[in-house]
């Protein structure tokens, strides 16, 4: 079930890259490796409930949001909300 949400995740990226500015592009990529990251270890530990998964990837971008400037974080969450509305739906 992780590795299935993972993937409609990243396939949603995927999907909007010919159509997203630069902004897009850039959240696409940096949430693809906290998504990735996050589901691998829901796997190793033998996690398949998808919330906690949702959390782990919440709680990751939390502990990088040093990485990016308030603007950037903003396009981030807005582009993590957008995902998890389709992926749910």
């Amino acid at each position: 079930m992780i590795a299935q949400y993972e993937e409609t995740l990243l396939e949603l990226i995927d999907q909007q890259v010919e159509t997203a500015s630069d902004d897009e592009l850039f959240a696409g990529g940096y949430l693809r490796g906290h998504i990735s990251l996050s589901a691998a270890d829901c796997e190793a530990e033998e996690i398949s409930d998808l919330d906690e998964l949702k959390k782990r990837i919440v709680k990751s971008l939390d502990d990088a949001k040093a990485e990016l400037s308030p603007a950037d974080r903003i396009i981030v969450d807005d582009l993590w909300q957008q995902l998890q509305s389709k992926a749910d739906s």
